[in-house]
């Protein structure tokens, strides 16, 4: 059978370590899209230079070669909804790390009200809840490519398909609790305001 084949790393870490700026940029998309370490991060960030090399090389090479791989790559993207297929090289070149991060399918579960937050939507993922053209997908970095965004939802087996289902009532809008709790007061010292009134009158 031969020695199992070794793994080879497909991201680059940063080249100094100790960076307070992109530490503090980790930790905010970290917290907002529920990502498990910064190794995630690194991975994307890893993708995202290799489209841009591969566009940089295509842009210095203007051949008929070259055309048919600028399509190609253009198609893939494309693809994946982080271009339209009119996009040009320079389109690549301007790509960022949030507009990967929200083709991911932890993110899509996310956005389309599936979950109540980027870190129950991972847990649904992995946990074997959520489909895409009922195929289970339980890797929550899997990038969703355009046409399937609309056929992603969960197993129909599964209890969370049921929209009343504890777990899926998306909770109120903070600023609609606030003004509701605010309502209240106003009426409990209006309230006794009037007992008050009421109590001085009597006296």
């Amino acid at each position: 059978m031969g020695d199992p084949k070794k793994h080879r790393k497909k991201y680059s870490t940063p080249l100094h370590p100790w960076q307070a700026t992109r530490i503090e940029e980790e930790k905010q998309i970290l917290n907002e899209y529920g990502l498990r370490n910064k190794k995630e991060i690194w991975k994307i960030d890893s993708l995202l230079r290799r489209f841009r090399s591969q566009a940089k090389q295509l842009i210095a090479t203007r051949t008929d070669q070259a055309r048919k791989e600028e399509k190609l790559l253009i198609v893939k993207l494309a693809k994946l909804g982080l271009l339209n297929e009119e996009s040009h090289l320079d389109d690549v070149l301007g790509l960022n790390l949030r507009d990967v991060l929200e083709r991911r399918l932890q993110t899509l579960v996310y956005r389309k009200n599936l979950a109540r937050s980027a870190e129950q939507a991972r847990q649904f993922i992995i946990h074997g809840h959520v489909v895409i053209d009922n195929k289970k997908i339980t890797v929550p970095s899997y990038l969703v490519k355009k046409d399937e965004e609309d056929k992603l939802n969960f197993l129909p087996k599964s209890s969370l398909s049921k929209v009343d289902h504890p777990e899926r009532v998306i909770l109120e809008d903070k600023e609609e609790v606030k003004e509701e709790t605010l309502t209240e007061k106003v009426s409990e010292e209006k309230v006794k305001e009037k007992d008050e009134s009421k109590a001085t009158a009597k006296a």
